[in-house]
Formats: C-alpha cells, sequence, structure tokens
C-alpha cells in the first residue's frame, strides 16, 4: 500500500486558497450537505489548531456573527474582527467561562475536530478519542441554544456505537456523514447532532 502523502492535491489546493489545512474543505463539505453555517451565527470551533475550520466559519457567519476556537496549541490570529482565539484546556471551568464571555450569547453551532495524539496502541487511542468527544458533547449542552447543533468527529472503531447512543440521547436528531474529502483508508466519520436535550437538575435529597 502506498504512504499517505499528506502534500496531496487537496493539500496543495488548501495552500492556494488561503486555507490552513486540507480540513477546510470537510467542513465546507459538511456544511452544504447539512446546512449547518448561516450569517449572524455564534460558533464555537473546539480544538480549532491550525485554524482551517475557524476561517471557514468566520466566513460563512460573517461580521455580524462570532467564532471563539479554542485549543491547548496557541493558534495563530485569522484577522477577521468576529473571530476570537483562546488558548487553554476546555475541560477546565475558567476557559469554559472564557468561552462564554466571548460568545457574548448562547452558541447556534459547536465543531469539534478533536483527535488525540496517537499512542500506536489501538485501545488506548480509542478511548482517549471517546474521551474527547464525550467532553465535546458536555461543552454542547452547557453553551448551545435549544435550537443549536453539535459537528462531531468519530471514527469507526470499539468506541463508536456508544458515542452514537451518547448523541442519541442527548440530541433530538442525530446523523452521520463521511465528507468525501476524508482521505481514503480512514475511519473517520461526522455526526451532526441538532435540538440539545435540557440537562436534567440533580434532584434534591428528601427528607431522611
Amino acid at each position: 500500500m502506498a504512504a499517505y502523502d499528506r502534500k496531496d492535491a487537496a493539500w496543495k489546493r488548501a495552500k492556494e486558497e488561503g486555507y490552513r489545512s486540507r480540513a477546510a474543505y470537510k467542513l465546507l463539505e459538511l456544511d452544504e450537505l447539512f446546512g449547518l453555517l448561516r450569517p449572524g451565527q455564534r460558533v464555537v470551533d473546539l480544538g480549532c489548531w491550525p485554524g482551517a475550520w475557524t476561517q471557514v466559519a468566520a466566513g460563512k457567519v460573517g461580521r455580524s456573527g462570532r467564532v471563539v476556537g479554542v485549543d491547548l496549541v496557541p493558534t495563530d490570529d485569522l484577522g477577521p474582527s468576529q473571530v476570537t482565539l483562546l488558548t487553554g484546556d476546555v475541560c477546565e471551568p475558567e476557559v469554559r467561562s472564557r468561552v462564554r464571555e466571548a460568545l457574548g450569547g448562547s452558541a447556534d453551532l459547536v465543531i469539534s475536530d478533536l483527535a488525540p495524539k496517537l499512542s500506536g496502541i489501538a485501545a488506548a487511542d480509542e478511548a482517549r478519542h471517546a474521551l474527547l468527544v464525550e467532553l465535546a458533547i458536555d461543552a454542547a449542552l452547557a453553551w448551545l441554544a435549544p435550537d443549536g447543533a453539535l459537528l462531531v468527529k468519530l471514527f469507526m472503531d470499539s468506541e463508536y456505537e456508544g458515542l452514537v447512543r451518547r448523541l442519541r440521547g442527548a440530541f433530538g436528531a442525530v446523523r452521520t456523514r463521511r465528507p468525501p474529502s476524508t482521505r481514503r483508508g480512514s475511519s473517520e466519520i461526522y455526526a451532526v447532532a441538532r435540538s440539545p436535550r435540557p440537562v436534567a437538575a440533580t434532584p434534591e435529597a428528601g427528607p431522611g
């Protein structure tokens, strides 16, 4: 089997068109399929580095919208005034508060292309990615408006069915799709989850 060429035609096209990575085309394709991005929206991009998805989102929502990108790795400034880039771990309450403050209201869309650094141990890598998906779901439920949506990357691995069940329990509608620009041999697939279900409040303890 031929080795994957990172600098293939899609990579070259991205450079020519000013995108920071070929991942931009996945979001463009998913947006065409699902109608995710609209002018004036508030969008959160989880795991935004190097910024390709943030670029696409910023162009779609326009100057009347807002895009907040967050990643553990600092992302170079993108330019548009509607973009705020944060560096930090979204697991931390302080970082989540900064995201909410930068949004200026509830999110219309949370997008997540999060993936762990691979160790080469399949079971460990799958479990680590599943934790990132759970993180994206929890964050989306905290930020999204009642008619909001989550776009999140999954992999067709041992964790897939359980993650889809979690999504279906947390959202009113869930659909999955593999964008055409996904490289051959990749097991990634994207889920679009709409209409977050209200998070049940913890019941107060009754009299003993």
